[in-house]
């Protein structure tokens, strides 16, 4: 089995993020980028396939040059090689096009992507991806089992979880819940030597017109200062004459 995981290259959540150009463009002055969460549920998944059933993992992204430390990184978890896409990754629908581009001349089984990434948690790649492929598709998997072309995916509802089944090929969007979180794989030092001798093969991007652009961002609204309270009686007045809540 051939995985291919979708990989996106996204700020920490740690970051202190900012905005340029009269709040339009993203500032990445500063940030500290890594692995999405969300594809990292799907790499670990995949990795899992690759020591029980011998599947082949490659990881892809699509971004410049300073995307390859995630792939450096997927590497080192163990991926056998991987690839970047040298386009600019302006919104989902160009992301998809440039992966399905790649994906269509390559006999790829199993597609996992994270449900969505966490800096613009847009949630259209997967299923871009899947219609331009006309793959099957199942998203926010919390579940995945293969046994030959025969898939079997768990994904959280509402008051319970969905059991469902489809075929191979098929796009497959993880979530928290894939793995444990204790089976997430950080590198270590022999994997770090060894994904310096693994190939990262950087392709072309295809013309794509993005569908969407940024106009602004706009920060929340930052947090009001906290009262202390010493009493309840205290505490009525405050929700009753401050907040007007009672």
């Amino acid at each position: 089995m051939k995985i291919l995981v979708c990989i996106s290259h996204v700020p920490d959540t740690t970051s202190k993020i900012n905005f340029t150009a009269e709040n339009a463009e993203f500032d990445s002055n500063g940030v500290q980028f890594v692995i999405n969460p969300y594809d990292e549920f799907s790499l670990a998944r995949a990795m899992w396939f690759k020591e029980k059933q011998g599947a082949s993992v490659t990881v892809i992204t699509v971004g410049d040059a300073s995307t390859e430390p995630s792939l450096r990184k997927s590497l080192a978890i163990g991926a056998d090689d991987a690839i970047r896409i040298d386009a600019q990754a302006t919104d989902g629908i160009t992301v998809a096009k440039q992966l399905a581009e790649v994906i269509k001349s390559n006999a790829y089984d199993l597609i996992l992507t994270g449900r969505e990434s966490i800096d613009y948690n847009g949630a259209t790649v997967p299923g871009a991806l899947a219609t331009l492929l006309d793959y099957n598709f199942i998203n926010a998997c919390v579940g995945l089992e293969i046994e030959g072309t025969s898939v079997t995916a768990s994904k959280e509802i509402d008051g319970g979880t969905e059991t469902l089944g489809t075929e191979l090929p098929a796009v497959i969007a993880g979530q928290k819940g894939l793995v444990e979180e204790k089976d997430l794989r950080i590198p270590n030092m022999r994997g770090i030597m060894m994904a310096r001798k693994k190939p990262l093969q950087v392709l072309p991007g295809i013309e794509a017109t993005s569908s969407t652009k940024d106009v602004s961002f706009e920060k929340p609204a930052e947090k009001s200062a906290c009262k202390i309270v010493t009493s309840v009686d205290e505490l009525i007045d405050v929700l009753h004459n401050e907040a007007k809540v009672i």
